[in-house]
């Protein structure tokens, strides 16, 4: 699959799940799927760094489902959809050789994901009449367009 079309997909996941797409990244990036030796993104491949971003996407799936949990449209949660989204499409970019446009296409998957996420989980809501289901099929979405966009590398 296109690097572009890697970069959009995970920048997706980014936008549903902010920790879950840096999370997909490093174990990629661990395994050897993704090379970033030698570049700025290297750390991503370090042998603690998976597990840290599983901590804080395990995190963030708990949060997620509490009440008190802030809109992720909200400037602080969209911006730091956007970084992530960012920073993934960056480390596909870097080993494609395709930096700009793959972090572009990450941060365009970041918007796509946040909207798209909320929108259906507002649908998904609706139709279920309790956001907790909601919220567990958005993650396991999230982890699932994830692995599989990391899969493809």
């Amino acid at each position: 699959m296109p690097p572009l079309v890697l970069a959009l997909l995970i920048g997706v996941v980014a936008g549903m799940r902010t920790m879950t797409a840096p999370m997909a990244t490093a174990w990629a990036a661990y395994a050897g799927w993704l090379s970033l030796d030698g570049t700025w993104l290297a750390w991503l491949g370090w042998w603690g760094t998976p597990w840290i971003f599983t901590a804080l996407a395990i995190g963030e799936y708990v949060a997620d489902t509490l009440p008190t949990t802030p809109s992720r449209k909200s400037p602080p949660g969209f911006i730091a959809r956007l970084v992530s989204g960012a920073l993934c499409g960056a480390a596909i970019g870097l080993a494609a050789s395709s930096l700009p446009l793959c972090l572009v296409a990450g941060v365009l998957g970041a918007v796509i994901g946040t909207f798209g996420g909320y929108a259906a989980r507002m649908a998904m809501f609706r139709a279920f009449g309790a956001d907790l289901p909601a919220a567990l099929i958005e993650d396991l979405a999230a982890i699932g367009i994830g692995a599989f966009a990391v899969a493809s590398l």
